[in-house]
């Protein structure tokens, strides 16, 4: 089952009442980007990642050209960035979602885009008529980091100790 971010601009209280804004994005690879790259980047109004991947590709395609790769060479790499192109699309959106000071309400599970939409309202009305009714909390915790934004509690990431490790290995510096 396909999985949804939910996303809701960021900067007005009035702006979580307009649920026709929300954005839900899809995670996963997604085939369209990968095949029309940059019609897909316009038409999800992506212009730094169209400019982006325009620049990538054409020093890819200068720099194997230069080195003298041949034809298939060169047509191997431009799959691989189509093929990468699909793979991150969902992270581009995400990302220009964020630098436009939106910010994700909450991630839900669906078969399609309607019935994510559907689980979501149905969780999230239920949580605006709670007594605390805040409409900035969700269940799950906060948003991931975006950007240092004066007034956002959610654009500082936590802080992170040298001495903390992730995982099953020892502190640095412990014997054995």
């Amino acid at each position: 089952m396909p999985v949804y971010t939910v996303h809701a601009p960021a900067l007005t209280d009035a702006s979580i009442v307009a649920t026709d804004r929300f954005a839900f994005v899809r995670d996963g690879f997604h085939f369209w980007a990968m095949v029309f790259g940059p019609l897909w980047l316009l038409s999800h109004r992506l212009w730094l990642a169209l400019i982006g991947w325009i620049a990538a590709l054409a020093a890819v395609d200068f720099g194997l050209k230069a080195l003298g790769a041949s034809g298939l060479a060169v047509l191997l790499a431009n799959f691989l960035i189509a093929l990468l192109m699909g793979f991150e699309a969902a992270s581009l959106r995400r990302w220009a979602l964020s630098r436009g000071d939106w910010r994700q309400l909450d991630i839900v599970v669906g078969d399609d885009e309607e019935s994510a939409e559907q689980r979501f309202f149905d969780r999230w009305t239920v949580r605006q008529r709670g007594l605390a009714n805040d409409q900035w909390a969700t269940e799950r915790g906060g948003p991931p980091p975006t950007r240092d934004i004066p007034g956002h509690a959610f654009s500082k990431p936590l802080p992170f100790t040298k001495t903390e490790i992730i995982g099953s290995f020892p502190h640095p510096g412990a014997s054995g």
